[in-house]
């Protein structure tokens, strides 16, 4: 049984990680649901189809799911279509609702790689070259292509140590923002790139 299903990017990792939030009739969250395991040790989950109103074990039934976000933003509300049901189980009917909240979430990962700080064009440029050279080279050598992405590692180490310690002076927040990342996951990535400890 799918305890939850949750969204990451690459470019925001847990910063921005998404799920399907249920909401009940009166437009509060139910508590996770507890199933007893074959042990004394039952298993508690929170994944959006469980909530189809069952009686074992009791559990209300969703009025409507929503997309929200580690970062605290939620998505709009998409009302569960129960009369058209049938005989179908909620995991089967209640797909195409929770993939909207998806696509919510998808346009919510758009706005923040907006809200970050921009890079120059012909960065950008260079930038999805060489990505591009390195996918083709996977395909005649994949050793090659490990090598190169190594190198990148390499470059990423060497002229990101002094520019993690700049940014290091600055207001978390104000780097966080400029990321996308949030405090925490900004400091680790400024320890790693600066050489310092992440926990200083």
């Amino acid at each position: 049984m799918q305890k939850d299903e949750t969204w990451t990017s690459d470019e925001y990792g847990t910063s921005h990680e998404g799920r399907v939030a249920v909401l009940l009739a009166d437009g509060t969250a139910p508590e996770p649901v507890y199933f007893d395991g074959s042990s004394s040790i039952g298993v508690t989950v929170r994944h959006w189809n469980v909530y189809d109103g069952s009686d074992y074990p009791r559990r209300p039934r969703a009025h409507a799911l929503r997309a929200e976000c580690s970062c605290g933003w939620t998505g709009a509300r998409h009302t569960v279509d129960w009369e058209s049901a049938g005989d179908r189980r909620f995991s089967e009917h209640g797909y195409p609702t929770a993939g909207r909240c998806l696509d919510d979430w998808d346009q919510h990962i758009i706005t923040v790689g907006k809200s970050t700080i921009l890079l120059p064009p012909e960065l950008c440029g260079l930038l999805e070259s060489v990505t591009a050279a390195i996918e083709r080279l996977t395909k005649d050598s994949p050793v090659a292509a490990i090598k190169a992405a190594r190198e990148l590692e390499v470059i990423a180490s060497r002229t990101a140590h002094w520019p993690a310690h700049e940014a290091r002076a600055q207001a978390p927040e104000t780097v966080s923002a400029a990321l996308g990342l949030n405090v925490n996951q900004t400091r680790a990535l400024l320890a790693r790139y600066g050489g310092w400890s992440p926990y200083r």
